[in-house]
């Protein structure tokens, strides 16, 4: 937290509230398996920044990124919003209730290795549809991709983050269509900066 609060100018620490509910967040994440911020931590932030404790709450209750209750293991975020939708994303919301055996949005399975959210567009919509599993993107699911990614996290293994189809960021699909090569520029022929042409 020291580290954190060195970045602002005295008598602007409460700007760090942000990134100190972060820390809280990631040190449950790893002393329990569930990464969320408790009441407890809200108020160490507070008394940290010298903040009343309810701007801390006001700060983490309106961000989606701060979960205020436990979460399973794995914290799968589904975007639903209208490119994700548009593009399947109420199929990729099934693969997680089946494979994860959750009821709906809210749920934690019984297991308590996956909890089950919706959230709002996280700007990965060039790559639709996506969901999030705690900081990690997984982009271009559909229902079977989905579904061996939640096998994939119950055995413990984590895929790599991105496409699950492969695409290269966000070429279209079958790879870039335009700039796949660079033509040839000679250094040496170039007109010197500052000099005009003859």
């Amino acid at each position: 937290m020291a580290t954190i609060l060195k970045r602002y100018p005295a008598g602007k620490q409460a700007s760090a509230v942000i990134p100190l509910l972060y820390v809280v967040q990631k040190q449950m994440g790893r002393q329990t398996g569930s990464t969320w911020v408790p009441r407890v931590g809200m108020d160490a932030v507070a008394e940290r920044l010298g903040m009343a404790p309810i701007r801390v709450y006001e700060v983490a209750t309106f961000y989606f990124m701060f979960n205020t209750k436990p979460v399973g293991r794995y914290h799968l975020q589904v975007c639903g919003t209208t490119p994700c939708w548009l593009r399947g994303s109420d199929e990729v919301l099934r693969a997680c209730k089946d494979a994860g055996k959750l009821k709906g949005y809210g749920d934690t399975s019984e297991d308590e290795l996956f909890t089950l959210s919706e959230v709002e567009c996280m700007g990965a919509c060039v790559n639709a549809p996506m969901i999030a599993v705690d900081d990690d993107y997984y982009e271009d699911l559909d229902y079977d991709r989905t579904v061996r990614l939640i096998e994939s996290l119950r055995r413990g293994v984590r895929p790599p983050p991105g496409s699950t189809t492969g695409r290269q960021t966000s070429a279209p699909e079958g790879g870039p269509l335009v700039l796949t090569e660079i033509p040839h520029y000679d250094v040496a022929a170039a007109p010197a900066a500052g000099k005009a042409e003859e």
